[in-house]
């Protein structure tokens, strides 16, 4: 915002420091200026200009600044903080007001009205409650209210969401993470089928001793390979937004199983299953792995864990289109059973409390697509999910 208008000035060669820049945006909190070019032009020259021999440079770098912005919406971002006008027009509304709000009927009818409202809107709009914008109650945008919407970028606010917009940039799980206890790894011990495969690279002692003893004291060295669990994993991480308070445990169970599973592979998703996954979050646009490919590639015998908290517009599960960031041909609900048909055991692991699973449409819905083998983040949950999955 106001940094390119103090760069602007530096490269003008009026002596402005950080201190002046402060003056300036504590003036505009004090809204000594609002939403006026010529207020601002008066504030910013008394806060940004000490001398008077640099006027004529302050009105150049200022006619240059707001002239690149070509329209009032460009000049109303590049003067009030974005993150301001979200919270200056969330509306707060009473229970009275909140029952008058209709919903539009459907995902379908909201699609409809959607693009209707899309081409005929002109610029940008806060508050109301028609228009796409922030704040609200119109079925469109953000930081508003609506009881059936389509929320587009920012954050939620009251859950209620039927379809969401978003794009979002992910960091990939660290699985350098010290493991706060043992438990966890513990936990997925149990999950262990030895077997010796490979190269004989290993000092078999006993029998050693007993070959030696048989060549009368001659030694007599005998390798076999190294001992390791022979359990083949493929783990699915939610990298979604409501994901956000858990990242610290997943990146704990990320580092456990790191460690106990050699055979193991990693893919992360976005609420849901679709079509394709990806393998690194930083990459994950251009770089997407097809499903098909991973259920061609990975036998039978390979164990699936799921970790994510389920949560999302039940749309998102079981309609073609549902996905917060593309659209899906088929449901995730045909992408899951695909799965489910191609591996004998899935399970999956929710951070979410067990307690609060009825209060969510979709944590029942994943759960019986996973025919009841959903266990909660918890050492017992750990424990019941590695017993199924071992069997």
């Amino acid at each position: 915002m106001l940094v390119q208008f103090f760069l602007g000035l530096r490269n003008a060669g009026i002596p402005v420091t950080i201190r002046e820049l402060l003056d300036l945006i504590s003036g505009l909190e004090a809204r000594l200026a609002f939403v006026d070019v010529d207020e601002f032009y008066q504030l910013a020259r008394i806060c940004m200009v000490k001398d008077e021999k640099y006027y004529d440079r302050f009105d150049k770098a200022f006619a240059s600044y707001f002239s690149e912005l070509s329209t009032l919406d460009d000049i109303i971002e590049a003067m009030i903080p974005d993150d301001w006008l979200r919270k200056e027009f969330l509306k707060q509304l009473s229970d009275e007001e909140k029952a008058k709000i209709e919903s539009l009927g459907g995902l379908d009818k909201l699609i409809e009205e959607f693009k209707k409202r899309l081409d005929e809107q002109k610029g940008r709009h806060e508050g109301g409650n028609k228009w796409i914008g922030t704040g609200g109650t119109s079925p469109y945008g953000h930081s508003g209210y609506n009881p059936e919407g389509i929320r587009i970028g920012g954050e939620s606010s009251n859950k209620k969401a039927v379809k969401v917009w978003e794009r979002r940039d992910f960091k990939n799980l660290d699985d350098n993470v010290e493991l706060g206890t043992r438990n966890i790894k513990v936990a997925l011990r149990r999950l262990r089928k030895f077997a010796r495969t490979g190269a004989a690279d290993e000092l078999d002692i006993n029998d050693t001793i007993s070959s030696t003893a048989k060549n009368g004291g001659m030694l007599d060295l005998k390798m076999v390979p190294e001992r390791h669990n022979a359990v083949k994993v493929l783990l699915f991480f939610d990298i979604g937004g409501s994901m956000d308070p858990h990242i610290k445990v997943c990146e704990e169970l990320f580092s456990a199983a790191r460690t106990e599973f050699k055979h193991m592979q990693y893919y992360y998703f976005h609420n849901y299953i679709y079509e394709s996954v990806w393998d690194n979050n930083i990459r994950r646009h251009s770089e997407r792995i097809q499903l098909l490919d991973i259920l061609h590639k990975y036998s039978a015998d390979y164990k699936v864990i799921f970790v994510g908290d389920a949560s999302m517009s039940p749309y998102e599960i079981v309609q073609p289109g549902g996905s917060v960031e593309h659209w899906n041909e088929e449901s995730g609900e045909v992408w899951v059973r695909r799965l489910r048909e191609t591996y004998e055991k899935v399970a999956w692991l929710n951070p979410v409390p067990p307690q609060d699973w009825n209060w969510t449409q979709s944590i029942k819905l994943v759960e019986q697509q996973m025919e009841g083998h959903m266990f909660p983040m918890t050492l017992g949950g750990l424990e019941k999910a590695m017993a199924y999955l071992a069997k």
